[in-house]
């Protein structure tokens, strides 16, 4: 049998960057899945939090250049590429200078949340599914996490059901406990638009928040799974509405084990 292919896909992962529990559960997860002999890609953001000499990240030139599309404005993607330390993982960034060059996350020193914040995210999960394409690597599964990768599930299901990078490609997507108040402009779902993704495909867009962008991954995905037991009410009543929800026993005997049969069982 062929190696498992997986694609993990975050807003971010330790030792990087960590501001939520994100972080580590991006961590954790795909070195377990490593060791039991899958082949691992992972995608991240690149806020200008990372400090790029410190982390040894350096340009992908090959996977570079690409133009990803958010409404009516296209802007270069940008790959960097670093490892993370005492494993056998690396790690693709994506960057962009109008997205990813403030020194923060999704909130500024005021501590309001930025309002391109959709556009961050939907140049993200567009500038996701290219760069894999530019590597020519067909992942099996792509495991997408929170809020922040939410369309991935649903341009798999749309715009790239027909490419043969992703004929076959599985989606998961994990609900983490993050949420955020803001309301976005009433043109996020145009934004958001891509080839052969209609209007009532991002219906739940409508709402302009994070529980539409967790329904949206919730919707599309696969599998659908829960980080963490003590999420607000809302996202708890989101998630055991999903089609696909899967509870893993996430025990830490069983923890590999659930997450590579959950991998396996997608497959068949």
């Amino acid at each position: 049998m062929e190696k498992l292919r997986i694609l993990y896909v975050a807003s971010e992962i330790n030792p990087f960057l960590q501001t939520t529990d994100v972080a580590d559960y991006v961590r954790k997860l795909p070195q377990a899945m490593q060791e039991r002999g899958a082949e691992i890609r992972i995608l991240v953001p690149r806020f200008g939090l990372i400090n790029e000499r410190k982390n040894r990240l350096h340009e992908v030139v090959r996977l570079s250049g690409i133009n990803i599309t958010v409404g009516d404005e296209e802007k270069p993607l940008i790959i960097k590429v670093a490892s993370i330390p005492n494993a056998k993982l690396q790690v693709y960034f994506i960057d962009n200078d109008d997205y990813f060059h403030r020194k923060s996350v999704f909130f500024d020193k005021e501590n309001n949340f930025y309002d391109d914040n959709d556009e961050r995210a939907i140049f993200f999960c567009k500038g996701v599914l290219e760069t894999v394409k530019k590597l020519g690597w067909a992942p099996d599964v792509v495991h997408c996490n929170d809020w922040m990768t939410a369309l991935i599930p649903l341009y798999l299901k749309t715009t790239y059901r027909n490419d043969p990078m992703f004929k076959d490609t599985k989606s998961v997507f994990t609900v983490h406990n993050n949420a955020f108040d803001y309301k976005f402009d009433a043109d996020l779902h145009n934004k958001a638009k891509a080839m052969d993704v209609s209007d009532e495909a991002l219906a739940h867009l409508r709402s302009n928040d994070f529980e539409g962008f967790v329904k949206i991954g919730c919707a599309y995905a696969d599998a659908v799974l829960k980080a963490d037991e003590h999420c607000s009410e809302s996202l708890n009543q989101i998630f055991n509405n999903a089609p696909k929800r899967v509870e893993l026993d996430e025990q830490d005997e069983k923890f590999s084990e659930s997450y590579y049969n959950l991998y396996t069982d997608l497959m068949n």
